[in-house]
């Protein structure tokens, strides 16, 4: 992967001071093009990551070794790496696209094989043989052998929707409560890395330094329209609050009809995806919770923080509330 950093966007202060242990996928190594775009992405933290021996066995010690040198902060897994990843116990970790029965999916690529990066070895080409897709067999029915309480929470599993390669999303639901879709595919792409993965990386990063930013609500029925569409530029907007704010989305609560309620979550899934998973809130008094600022399509004078009226004459559409956001830097 070709990484241009005049198109990445770049996050100076996450993960600023700490380190990452990249465990690339299967074929790959080191060089991978998304070791470059996570240094690209987070220029201030340290990306680690070293080529994974061919054999199983092999490579699982090495990155249990790898862990006890490094110490990282954080840990992100993709494919055969998310494999190995969730077996590094002990850290905080992302799991993308885990490739969970990679014995099944090698089994697809019998024989000669090139690695898709250089390695420090310099092997280029490699056999999958019967006896290696046993051994990869073998390693995966260690997966989700140790976890516990506090595991369960120390992992995020990301799954791309149209991934043709690995689906494991409900297996990995099984063990682990926080499995998220994207939309996308197998590879990790820069667009999927910034709208997806950074937003996790910074909750992670928010929670191991205690970091509490403001609290923005914004009322559900301001991000669509009456098409059920998002609305103009929302996204924009959406993106542009959670790199300072803790923002949550505002549902009605419905007693009568829960189905409306498992829709609008759906809705959130659909347009906001990962960054908004676990932050729909139902409740029919807006104004009792408690936060520093509530968009919504309504004055709500009883709100104990700042109220922000969208539609009316001073917040006309979302560009005017980006613009009022923009000059709060962060406030």
């Amino acid at each position: 992967m070709e990484v241009d950093n005049q198109y990445v966007k770049q996050y100076p202060d996450l993960m600023s001071g700490k380190k990452i242990m990249y465990v690339h996928g299967f074929g790959s190594s080191a060089q991978s093009g998304t070791v470059a775009m996570l240094r690209t992405l987070l220029p201030n933290a340290t990306v680690v990551a070293r080529d994974i021996p061919l054999h199983p066995q092999e490579g699982i010690e090495m990155l249990r070794q790898m862990c006890e040198e490094e110490k990282p902060d954080l840990i992100i897994g993709t494919s055969m790496g998310g494999m190995y990843t969730e077996m590094l116990y002990g850290y905080d970790r992302i799991v993308v696209n885990p490739a969970f029965k990679m014995g099944d999916t090698m089994s697809k690529f019998t024989g000669k094989q090139v690695f898709q990066n250089p390695r420090q070895d310099g092997v280029q080409e490699f056999m999958v043989t019967k006896g290696l897709i046993k051994e990869y067999q073998e390693m995966t029915t260690h997966n989700f052998a140790s976890v516990t309480d506090e595991e369960r929470g120390r992992v995020v599993g990301l799954f791309g929707d149209a991934d043709p390669i690995v689906n494991t999303f409900d297996l990995f639901l099984e063990h682990y409560p926080t499995a998220i879709r994207f939309h996308g595919e197998h590879r990790l792409t820069d667009k999927i890395a910034i709208h997806y993965l950074v937003p996790i990386i910074r909750y992670i990063d928010d929670c191991q330094s205690g970091k509490e930013r403001p609290v923005v609500y914004i009322d559900i029925e301001t991000l669509r329209d009456s098409y059920g569409k998002a609305t103009a530029s929302m996204h924009k907007a959406y993106e542009m609050l959670i790199e300072n704010y803790n923002v949550y989305v505002l549902a009605p609560q419905s007693t009568n009809n829960p189905q409306a309620m498992v829709d609008d979550v759906k809705w959130v899934e659909e347009y906001l995806n990962a960054p908004a998973w676990g932050r729909v809130i139902f409740s029919n008094e807006r104004q009792l919770q408690y936060g520093d600022y509530l968009i919504a399509p309504e004055a709500q004078p009883e709100f104990m923080g700042t109220t922000i009226e969208w539609g009316s004459d001073e917040f006309k559409t979302w560009e005017e509330i980006i613009t009022f956001f923009e000059r709060l830097c962060g406030q």
